[in-house]
């Protein structure tokens, strides 16, 4: 049972000479097989496991360096320290094992106070790098999981913000939740199916998605009196409104000062330019094509869905089918041409979306 214990170190040579040296100075501190060919080794290998290597650079049939490449393109044994064993004057040879990977060498005849200094050397290495790797893989699950709560934390943070702006609009969260469901669906086409000019990685798709919630954070800055107006608002009144997009904005900008975040960035494109029009007739500065970020022409096909299948004071809510309708007829006009055609490819995934994150208020959506 102690010898089993014992680090195992597997010895390949063809001279019997040199392993019965090998094992003779070896064996009472570590378990030693010895074989003469790299063949028989490997297949010993194949099925067990070993600590160290000890491998003569000179064979008949498979040499030491076809053991060496075979050893480092195993999955499984590639990380057994290797120390080749050379020729007292085979320099060059010495100068190849280090380039293709064996951890040291030593000449032959054996000397054995070398023999042992050089072998346990490496067998600390190795337990300092098994520990060194145990201790990064411990110390990655620790970042990973103080990551992800963060990762939670911040989107709790980002829903209940997004959730206060409206309650104060439409006394529900669901209209939140419908719009990022909304723009999931677009942006995943979009990220699935690249397009010249629409290409996006994954960390923006998943930005864009999440960003998404933010998109009438402007509207904390509105007086109550417009809105939570029961009718239809004058055009003094829409003046104001008009404004949510500049003030979400600025809201967003002012946390940017104190730091870089793409995230941010996102979100503020969103809360700022998901009013303005493919034409170029919307607001607040009247943009027009590709100079409306892209995540801004997304959330409004989104946000004008939901407003058209939504009860509001001063309207019924229209059915799905008229709602597809009059968003596929301002393609080109309201909205990206492009970014159109995927909503009607996915209306009815907007429609299921719609049932399924309604809200006692909102009318059924139905076909």
């Amino acid at each position: 049972m102690a010898q089993n214990l014992k680090p195992v170190i597997i010895a390949i040579d063809d001279d019997p000479f040199t392993l019965n040296s090998l094992s003779s100075v070896l064996k009472e501190d570590y378990g030693v097989r010895l074989f003469t060919s790299g063949r028989m080794a490997l297949d010993f290998l194949s099925g067990q496991k070993a600590d160290l290597i000890l491998l003569d650079y000179k064979m008949p049939g498979m040499t030491g360096f076809d053991v060496l490449e075979a050893l480092k393109g195993s999955p499984r044994l590639h990380e057994i320290p290797i120390i080749f064993l050379t020729g007292a004057n085979d320099t060059e040879s010495e100068a190849d094992a280090l380039e293709h990977g064996a951890a040291d060498y030593i000449t032959k005849p054996i000397r054995p106070r070398l023999l042992l200094t050089r072998v346990r050397l490496q067998m600390e290495l190795q337990s300092h790098r098994k520990n060194l790797e145990a201790l990064v893989r411990e110390r990655t699950k620790s970042l990973n999981q103080a990551y992800e709560k963060l990762k939670i934390r911040e989107d709790v943070t980002l829903s209940m913000l997004a959730k206060a702006t409206d309650l104060r609009d439409h006394d529900t969260g669901g209209h939140i939740e419908r719009t990022t469901e909304f723009v999931r669906v677009i942006v995943e086409d979009i990220f699935s199916n690249p397009r010249p000019g629409y290409e996006i990685s994954r960390t923006e798709a998943d930005d864009m998605i999440r960003s998404s919630k933010l998109h009438d954070l402007g509207k904390i800055a509105m007086p109550d009196y417009i809105l939570l107006k029961p009718g239809r608002l004058t055009p003094e009144e829409f003046e104001v409104v008009k404004k949510h997009p500049a003030s979400g904005e600025q809201f967003l900008n002012d946390f940017m000062h104190t730091m870089d975040d793409s995230f941010l960035a996102m979100a503020r494109d969103i809360a700022h330019s998901h009013h303005e029009h493919w034409d170029g007739t919307g607001y607040p500065l009247g943009l027009s094509g590709d100079d409306i970020p892209l995540a801004g022409r997304i959330a409004a096909i989104a946000d004008v869905y939901d407003a058209l299948t939504s009860v509001r004071p001063y309207k019924t809510a229209f059915s799905h089918k008229e709602s597809v309708k009059i968003i596929l007829a301002g393609s080109g006009t309201q909205f990206d041409p492009y970014l159109t055609e995927i909503f009607g490819r996915h209306a009815g995934r907007f429609m299921r979306i719609a049932q399924q994150v309604g809200a006692p208020e909102y009318e059924q959506v139905e076909r």
